[in-house]
């Protein structure tokens, strides 16, 4: 079994390319072809279908890339065990996270953790909760911000409570209210973030039994208050989303409607060391 190699192949997988998979490790083209040859092979079966706009992985290779992640997440782990007892801090940590988060928390906990553990590298992977939580099922991260709750099959550790609030264009009737309840907000035009990235609120718009009219449905935040500045429709967004944002909108707390922001691992038995330790500052982070 050939660690690097496994390496190698989840690079070019990850990057879709072999050439771009080849200049981030340092190799030559060729190398790298050489090693994804070698380990099919090894294995018997075809693991990518290589073409001109670069590569895809075959059924064979799908099934066979899950037992690697896993292998290359132990064998991470080992590394950590092996450095603690010698009493170094060292190893790799993978997080995975949104823009919210990345925006808010994770440059000052990131500082907080690397002036105490600088030997330990941290790789983010940012995504939608529904990828983040992909990713922990797979071990392609070790831990994962995420709204809760999340999969039963998963441990969580809550960590803020986000309110959620109503955004309006600054003309409008409801702009003067304090707070707002659902039914206030039953025949308005919302501007709404795409599914994956809004579980929140679709939730909150399920239980409340209103079906809003739609017009727009876009991926990016900013986006959002744009449209709501320009009067195309109101939007909800939770706090965290907000705090810093420049547009001349109005906001307006929805009474009793918050999502709940935490911090998850696929077994709080099996993390690593490093995983341990980051855990531990994410929840002694003095601005959650």
């Amino acid at each position: 079994m050939n660690i690097n190699k496994y390496k190698v192949l989840t690079k070019v997988v990850e990057l879709g390319s072999l050439t771009k998979a080849a200049d981030e490790l340092g190799f030559t083209q060729s190398g790298v072809s050489h090693i994804i040859n070698s380990l099919e092979d090894e294995f018997g079966f075809s693991l990518l279908i290589r073409n001109r706009s670069g590569v895809r992985v075959t059924s064979n290779g799908e099934t066979i890339l899950k037992t690697i992640y896993e292998i290359l997440k132990w064998h991470q782990h080992l590394e950590q065990e092996v450095a603690s007892l010698h009493g170094l801090d060292a190893g790799v940590l993978q997080i995975g996270t949104f823009t919210s988060v990345s925006v808010q928390w994770l440059p000052g906990i990131i500082q907080d953790f690397q002036r105490d553990y600088p030997n330990i590298e941290i790789r983010l992977s940012e995504g939608d909760y529904t990828q983040i939580e992909e990713w922990i099922a797979e071990g392609k991260i070790d831990c994962g911000f995420l709204s809760l709750p999340t999969l039963d099959t998963f441990d969580a550790i809550h960590l803020h409570q986000d309110p959620l609030f109503v955004l309006l264009p600054v003309d409008h009737p409801l702009s003067c209210e304090s707070s707002l309840l659902f039914s206030q907000l039953e025949n308005e035009t919302f501007v709404l973030l795409r599914e994956g990235t809004d579980h929140d609120v679709r939730r909150i718009l399920e239980q409340s039994s209103i079906n809003p009219k739609s017009k727009y449905t876009l991926a990016d935040d900013y986006a959002i208050m744009a449209m709501v500045e320009k009067g195309l429709g109101i939007s909800i967004l939770p706090e965290l989303v907000l705090r810093g944002q420049r547009f001349n909108i109005r906001l307006v707390e929805l009474t009793g409607h918050y999502r709940s922001l935490g911090i998850v691992v696929r077994s709080m038995a099996q993390v690593s060391p490093a995983t341990k330790i980051f855990l531990k500052y994410v929840q002694n982070y003095p601005k959650l």
